[in-house]
């Protein structure tokens, strides 16, 4: 436990880089069950613009698609008078954390990292922010003592050094952080491409035909429906190693209606995947494009999320001083006037 005064709920963090739109698979595996932790969680969601360079960027393009995450975000439901959203980069005390976490972690730790080593591979020259990231990430998490922290089956082994390096620092000076839980979201969170059935859907997807974007318009999405990839049998019925097209379609329906996969099954039992993707098209629509509306409102006004940004920052800044302040005088440093 860490030695903080109590709060009324416990604390919810997570992040996303910007890096463009976000689609279906984002939405059902995560950001709709942000959304609906708002009323039982203090939340923190954040763009991760600093985690970002750790690839080459162009600079205005990532400030572009900060705002554009953000209004995203805001349109699926993340509401600031709820929630505290903010930039990464506009609260003094990530990279400040970071370093003293970086000071207890084994090098070796960070050179097993599953991403690191992929991304490592992939790369001509590795800049040492793509080493470094995971520390980063625990600092982000541990600066506001998160309880709780949604992730994805990539982020598991970052989270696992976080809980790894907060234990370590409660050891080495006293209890401080909050060891933090992870929070996988069920329903949707394996969203496959529509295309390539047996990767998952990504914003990077060569074949854009494979990705539903939540800004798509009903036309794109339907279309990207209706083109999905199935198989010549013509059964609707899940069987993920020789029908993966009609399954993640079944998956994707069933977590957009709640519908149970027996009950879609016994729906279109003795019907075409034209009428199958019809519906499954039809169901989308109606969830997103009221997302869709609501971005284009929101984006055409940056003012009002520069208002968002600058109102979620102040309230994660007090957080982010309070826990710096205790870190620095726990491993020594004296007070600075502030």
């Amino acid at each position: 436990m860490a030695d903080s005064a109590a709060i009324s709920k416990p604390v919810i963090l997570t992040g996303a880089q910007p890096t463009g739109r976000l689609h279906l698979g984002n939405y059902l595996g995560a950001v709709r069950n942000w959304s609906a932790m708002q009323n039982d969680y203090e939340c923190y969601f954040f763009v991760t613009n600093q985690h970002a360079i750790t690839l080459p960027k162009v600079p205005a393009e990532l400030r572009k698609n900060t705002y554009s995450c953000l209004a995203q975000y805001m349109a699926c439901g993340l509401d600031p008078e709820k929630s505290h959203l903010f930039v990464q980069s506009h609260v003094y005390g990530h990279n400040e954390l970071a370093w003293v976490l970086s000071c207890i972690c084994p090098l070796g730790q960070l050179e097993r990292m599953t991403q690191f080593k992929d991304k490592a591979k992939k790369q001509i020259s590795v800049n040492s922010g793509l080493l470094f990231y995971p520390v980063l990430m625990a600092a982000d998490i541990l600066l506001y003592n998160a309880h709780v922290v949604p992730v994805g089956e990539d982020q598991k082994q970052h989270l696992e050094l976080t809980r790894d390096l907060a234990e370590k620092f409660n050891a080495t000076y006293s209890p401080t952080f909050n060891v933090p839980e992870p929070y996988i979201g069920k329903a949707g969170a394996r969203v496959m491409s529509l295309q390539n059935p047996n990767s998952k859907m990504s914003k990077s997807d060569p074949n854009q035909l494979g990705t539903v974007d939540l800004i798509d318009t009903a036309d794109v999405i339907r279309k990207k429906i209706m083109s999905a990839v199935t198989d010549s049998e013509g059964s609707i019925r899940v069987d993920a190693e020789n029908k993966p097209g009609v399954t993640n379609l079944i998956s994707i329906y069933s977590a957009i209606t709640e519908k149970s996969v027996a009950a879609i099954e016994d729906e279109f039992a003795g019907k075409g995947y034209g009428d199958f993707k019809k519906t499954v098209a039809d169901a989308i629509i109606a969830v997103l494009d009221p997302v869709r509306q609501r971005y284009d409102e929101l984006i055409k006004n940056q003012g009002y999320l520069d208002e968002v940004l600058k109102a979620g920052a102040e309230a994660a800044q007090k957080t982010a001083w309070k826990t710096l302040s205790k870190v620095y005088r726990k491993v020594g440093f004296p007070e600075r006037a502030r």
